[in-house]
């Protein structure tokens, strides 16, 4: 075959998914099957609303039409290979997806929200030297029913269909899991416009934050596209060191940035840009460099978030100690910007910030994890 791999047969066989599909690409494909217009409304009512599995699931629909659209369409999410919880509540999956690949999805509860962190590629391709993801080489993008697939999964485990109204446990969404969305902007936006839809999943574009560690070029249409929330991992305030914490920099330096987040459409007050600061042991975690955070961020209604080292095996890097986070974010505050310390959450199942699929791809840090903690004697 001159080299070139067979195709898999179960892919090729496989029924088309209307998870991911858009509305306006659902009514086509109605259209093109040769059903009425109010058949794409009801079965977007079925599928994201009521999160159906099952054709014959949708009783409003004749049994004749359920049967036809079986046996040309599925409605199909990502397997989970492994679910976890957190001593501290934090849930997990491995998903994987139907050529294989997986990726890890977090559901973080709160006392007044449950945050979903999503992922949008399989590894990464940013080499950002703190971070274990990071490190993981970028395999592909994730298509937009893979990415709407995680919510629909969380919401599945949870238990929260039809759509609730109120008393969620899943109320916000961060895209800071694998990879960078804005290298897969197309996919990320087709998924994000379906899971904002009021009649859809119904999750408000106030409550989805999308992190990117500074594709410039991109953040515009984001704000002008989407809408959303925007969060910046930054990380150094100098381009020397950003250049070797956050490889991109050398692309887009902190200056053209710093100059994208000023212009971003739709920020204000009621409606910050999150910094995201992760904080390294003689390394970033200076008083002065404190100050120079104020002094970059000034006039942008911003917030900051330190975030204290997760390690990782191998990592090159230390946390800062208490004391060192607690001044620094003193001198932020002090400036009239929120500062907080984010709490690390689900570090005993490798599910924080950094840590997402460390376990499947690292052994020796999964026995780490699943060790019970060393004895302690008592005198």
């Amino acid at each position: 075959m001159n080299g070139m791999s067979r195709p898999d047969p179960a892919l090729a066989n496989r029924r088309t998914n209307l998870v991911g599909i858009g509305r306006a690409e659902l009514a086509a494909e109605m259209a093109a099957f040769g059903a009425e217009p109010f058949r794409a409304r009801q079965l977007w009512h079925w599928i994201y609303h009521r999160g159906a599995t099952d054709f014959a699931a949708m009783t409003n629909l004749a049994k004749g039409f359920r049967e036809r659209l079986a046996a040309q369409y599925e409605l199909h999410r990502p397997a989970v290979s492994r679910a976890q919880v957190s001593a501290d509540g934090t849930r997990k999956w491995l998903l994987r997806f139907a050529d294989g690949q997986e990726v890890e999805t977090v559901h973080i509860p709160e006392t007044d929200r449950g945050t979903l962190c999503i992922s949008s590629q399989v590894g990464c391709t940013l080499n950002c030297t703190f971070c274990h993801t990071g490190t993981q080489r970028l395999v592909r993008n994730l298509a937009a029913a893979e990415i709407v697939g995680q919510v629909m999964l969380a919401r599945d485990a949870l238990g929260e269909w039809p759509s609730p109204r109120e008393d969620r446990q899943l109320t916000n969404i961060v895209l800071m899991g694998m990879g960078e969305p804005l290298y897969n902007y197309d996919n990320v936006a087709a998924a994000l416009k379906i899971v904002m839809d009021p009649e859809g999943l119904a999750i408000s574009r106030r409550k989805i934050t999308l992190s990117t560690a500074g594709v410039v070029p991109i953040i515009a249409r984001v704000g002008a596209e989407l809408g959303v929330n925007l969060a910046i991992s930054l990380h150094a305030v100098t381009d020397e060191l950003r250049n070797r914490l956050v490889p991109l920099n050398k692309k887009y330096p902190i200056g053209e940035l710093v100059a994208a987040c000023r212009a971003y459409p739709g920020a204000s007050n009621a409606r910050r840009i999150t910094f995201e600061y992760v904080m390294l042991k003689g390394v970033n975690d200076s008083l002065a460099e404190a100050r120079e955070l104020v002094r970059l961020l000034r006039g942008i209604p911003a917030k900051v978030n330190l975030i204290p080292f997760n390690p990782w095996p191998g990592a090159p890097y230390e946390c800062s100690s208490d004391a060192a986070i607690a001044a620094f974010s003193e001198i932020v505050f002090a400036a009239g910007y929120s500062a907080p310390v984010r709490t690390p959450r689900g570090r005993d199942i490798a599910a924080a910030c950094g840590q997402l699929k460390s376990q499947s791809l690292h052994p020796r840090f999964a026995a780490r994890i699943a060790a019970p903690p060393a004895a302690v004697a008592v005198p």
